[in-house]
């Protein structure tokens, strides 16, 4: 991989969304206004309190996922893809390139979010609010990284979504959202600790309660990342050149 190939990867990207309004709204806006929903659903109760940090993993890991795997199956698709990989252009430089530019996507999607659901809906946070938001870039980049990998094996749009059932729903069920992951059975709490949206739930409730220290939430937070760094390599061996 060469820098200047990857950055040049991440500022062609990046212009491309910045024609795109709707995209964008759909990175920046939705997963705030999902988050906002939810608060509003349970406005007389506390019950937003308590799934609030969960909901701020969620959303924008299912945008980022479903955004970044279309946009890289349809350059593949339309012949984009083999065209710059005819080049000087190496899969890591793509795949890493897609990462940053999403990365920054996703700094200022989960900053919105997270201010959103503090000043607007009012989710009472005891620790630091800056380890909350990286937490939530890390859980928004998760999500692209992912999508980048489900992008390398589906042939089609539609081929995308059918990965969600695959990669997301497991995730979103055993994450702790709907239950306290200690109150899984063994068998689905063990798996739980092996999916990493579940360390992205635990550590943004460590924040939000106050209940852990910050070496606990960095622990996490590098779980997290080694499941990013993980996803972009496996992605780069397995990206093909164009979809049949």
């Amino acid at each position: 991989m060469t820098p200047s190939r990857t950055l040049a990867t991440t500022g062609r990207v990046l212009s491309q969304i910045r024609h795109d309004p709707r995209t964008i709204a759909l990175l920046l806006l939705v997963p705030s206004l999902l988050i906002g929903l939810v608060a509003w659903i349970f406005s007389e109760t506390t019950v937003f309190q308590s799934v609030g940090p969960a909901m701020i993993a969620l959303f924008p890991f299912i945008v980022m996922f479903l955004v970044t795997s279309i946009t890289t199956l349809r350059e593949r698709r339309t012949g984009t893809l083999e065209r710059l990989l005819s080049m000087p252009l190496g899969k890591g430089d793509l795949i890493l390139g897609y990462t940053l530019a999403f990365g920054l996507l996703a700094v200022l999607q989960s900053s919105i979010a997270v201010l959103f659901a503090i000043t607007v809906c009012g989710l009472d946070i005891e620790g630091p609010v800056w380890l909350l938001v990286a937490v939530a870039v890390a859980d928004a980049v998760l999500g692209t990284t992912l999508g980048l990998l489900a992008s390398a094996f589906a042939r089609t749009e539609f081929q995308v979504v059918q990965f969600m059932p695959v990669i997301v729903f497991p995730q979103i069920l055993l994450g702790g959202i709907f239950l306290p992951r200690d109150q899984l059975p063994d068998v689905l709490r063990v798996l739980s600790d092996w999916l990493p949206l579940s360390h992205a739930v635990d550590a943004l409730n460590a924040i939000a309660t106050g209940s852990e220290d910050d070496a606990y939430v960095l622990g996490e937070l590098l779980i997290i990342l080694a499941w990013i760094v993980g996803a972009v390599i496996l992605a780069s061996a397995t990206l093909r050149r164009r979809t049949p």
